[in-house]
């Protein structure tokens, strides 16, 4: 059986129920995972983060609580700063929020970045 793919999700999300509808199209094993009850951790959003090069990537900028936070306070912060305030609330993390067996993250649904990532 392949690796399974964690799925850092929100029910209520239209691109959450998009990307797990990818990925049922393309038949892959995954687990979700409810992104507000239990969001990744400090350890794995710093391995995303370096990853992926931008901080900024692994914020849901559109969400009410980047909104109540407000830009200026998430740009002054550190990256331990940001990575505390990510792990401790999982609607501040761009959804969906996928952790691949390689290693590898993926943020957000862009069908052309997963088709690559995925399917090769």
């Amino acid at each position: 059986m392949a690796p399974t793919i964690k799925v850092f999700s929100y029910s209520r999300c239209s691109t959450c129920r998009k990307a797990l509808a990818w990925l049922d199209a393309n038949n892959f094993n995954y687990e979700v995972v409810d992104i507000t009850a239990s969001p990744p951790s400090k350890e794995v959003l710093a391995l995303a983060f370096e990853r992926l090069g931008l901080r900024q990537r692994l914020f849901n900028t559109s969400g009410q609580s980047y909104r109540a936070l407000g830009a200026a306070v998430v740009k002054s912060m550190n990256d331990e700063e940001a990575l505390a305030a990510l792990a401790a609330d999982g609607r501040l993390i761009k959804r969906p929020f996928v952790a691949l067996p390689s290693g590898d993250f993926l943020v957000g649904f862009k069908p052309v970045d997963w088709n690559q990532a995925l399917l090769g």
